[in-house]
């Protein structure tokens, strides 16, 4: 079993950043790769940015080049960098973790960009 608590959401103008942290409990030697997901009201849950066991990245387009995905291995914690926010950024943010078998997801946290 892993557990995936998330933090550093919030309200934020255009143009400005956050860091979102997620931290993992468990069993954490089984986990393959770690992600983060989010959904706007209305809009199906879409990946953002995901991180290998070996640090391999992969980035949706659009946010390429403004986010970037981190992990600490010595604190079990995996970091979104979100930097020249934009409204259309607006969702609540999910982690998620896969190992061989299984996936699991965090309970979210909300990333509004308004100003």
């Amino acid at each position: 079993q892993v557990q995936l608590v998330e933090s550093g959401g919030g309200l934020v103008q255009p143009g400005g950043s956050l860091r979102l942290s997620c931290v993992a409990s468990g069993s954490l030697s089984s986990i393959e790769a770690m992600a983060w997901y989010r959904q706007a009201p209305g809009n199906q849950r879409e990946l953002v940015a995901a991180i290998t066991r070996v640090g391999g990245t992969n980035y949706a387009g659009s946010v390429k080049g403004r986010f970037t995905i981190s992990r600490d291995n010595a604190k079990n914690t995996v970091f979104l960098q979100m930097n020249s926010l934009k409204p259309e950024d607006t969702a609540v943010y999910y982690c998620f973790a896969t190992t061989r078998i299984n996936t699991y997801w965090g309970q979210g946290t909300q990333v509004t960009v308004s100003s």
